[in-house]
């Protein structure tokens, strides 16, 4: 969900915008809410680990072809978070190199 509230846009639903300003992101974490809404929690970040976009997804929802998760995304940078947390940023730099890497962007993870 955005900050506005709204779900974020798709690849897919992207493509008519402006692709300059597309960010390339790749998953670096994967968790559950905290709740019992049975929520995941997908983290994407950029290679050098300094921008995220999350996404949260209903566990249920990841049954279905429609709702794969894909190791790469193309975002607008107006979706992207900054990462402040040094220890953080390294992270993200290191599972996002390591995941561009060995995936390509449209491979299900």
């Amino acid at each position: 969900m955005t900050a506005d509230g709204s779900e974020p846009t798709t690849q897919s639903e992207h493509a008519d915008s402006d692709e300059d300003d597309d960010v390339r992101v790749w998953l670096v974490e994967r968790t559950y809410g905290d709740d019992e809404l049975n929520i995941v929690i997908l983290v994407y970040a950029t290679e050098d680990g300094r921008q995220y976009h999350r996404r949260e997804r209903a566990l249920t929802s990841f049954t279905g072809p429609k709702r794969e998760t894909k190791a790469g995304l193309l975002v607008p940078s107006e979706s992207l978070g900054t990462v402040d947390d040094p220890d953080t940023q390294a992270r993200y730099a290191e599972e996002a190199s390591r995941m561009a890497a060995r995936h390509e962007p449209d491979d299900n993870v």
